[in-house]
């Protein structure tokens, strides 16, 4: 099969920035939710990443993608492994493209204890990794479309090498983009691009940097705990604090972040994670000139 002439794939071969921001499905089974979803996103963007119930359960990834798709929005559709065994993971996924999903990000996933269910039993019977070296051979051998696949990378994980260990596997594996956790400490960032443009892994795969909108200081603080995003600088924890209004200050922040990201020498687009508030991505664009 050909090679997906979609709007995602054609800003990774060429020179601008790839535009893409998170969304979360809505809850329920109103497939208006997902409609008015759709009216809150930037009509520019390059693609719609849908979350595959990151933390709390929320209405099916693949069914908010594919409605995105057949409403004209180029929609990436995430797949955690933690939730499901090979055999659904590639049904669904077969399933997504039929349904026009341009393409899909890889994960394993936080630990379910982590989340809204840690009664929940995890799968885990193949890791993100394993997943992608699957998909790729099934776009080789003909039964999927060639999409472009996608996996997360951590700039914060300690040790350096173990960090760029992980990113040489999984570009191994087939994955063409890479989106990261959410950049808060620029200078580590920058450390770490350095670091991969050395070891010429960002002429392999496009690194996309991701912001994230941080709605409160509480926010701040338990994401800092988690040490999921990275570290979370005081100095940004000090202006949520003081700012009248914390949500309009941590799209402020966001959108400075993506400004500085965007003359970080080896990256190839922004990512805009959402948290659930889909309508701060366009704010963030227009803050930091992606328009």
């Amino acid at each position: 099969m050909t090679i997906t002439k979609s709007r995602l794939a054609q800003a990774l071969v060429s020179n601008r920035l790839a535009l893409t921001a998170e969304c979360l499905p809505p809850r329920g089974s109103d497939a208006a939710a997902v409609s008015a979803l759709a009216a809150t996103l930037p009509a520019t963007l390059d693609a719609v990443v849908v979350a595959d119930n990151p933390g709390e359960i929320q209405g099916s990834a693949m069914a908010c993608a594919a409605m995105l798709a057949s409403s004209g929005r180029p929609s990436v559709l995430s797949m955690v492994t933690r939730d499901r065994n090979r055999i659904a993971l590639v049904s669904d996924a077969q399933g997504a493209a039929a349904l026009g999903v341009e393409a899909i990000f890889c994960l394993s996933g936080d630990h379910q204890s982590l989340g809204a269910s840690p009664q929940a039993a995890g799968v885990y019977d193949i890791d993100s990794i394993q997943l992608t070296q699957i998909l790729k051979r099934l776009m080789r051998e003909g039964p999927m479309p060639e999409l472009p696949l996608g996996a997360c990378a951590h700039p914060y994980q300690k040790p350096m090498e173990l960090s760029l260990l992980r990113l040489r596997k999984k570009i191994a594996a087939g994955t063409g983009f890479l989106l990261t956790q959410a950049v808060f400490d620029l200078a580590g960032f920058a450390a770490w691009m350095d670091a991969v443009r050395a070891a010429g892994l960002d002429a392999k795969a496009a690194i996309i940097p991701s912001v994230l909108p941080l709605g409160s200081v509480e926010q701040a603080k338990v994401l800092g705990r988690r040490g999921t995003y990275g570290p979370v600088p005081e100095s940004v924890i000090a202006r949520l604090a003081s700012a009248s209004d914390s949500a309009r200050e941590g799209i402020a922040i966001a959108a400075e972040m993506a400004e500085k990201l965007k003359a970080v020498p080896g990256i190839r687009g922004i990512h805009i994670l959402s948290g659930g508030s889909e309508s701060a991505a366009a704010a963030v664009m227009a803050q930091a000139g992606l328009v």
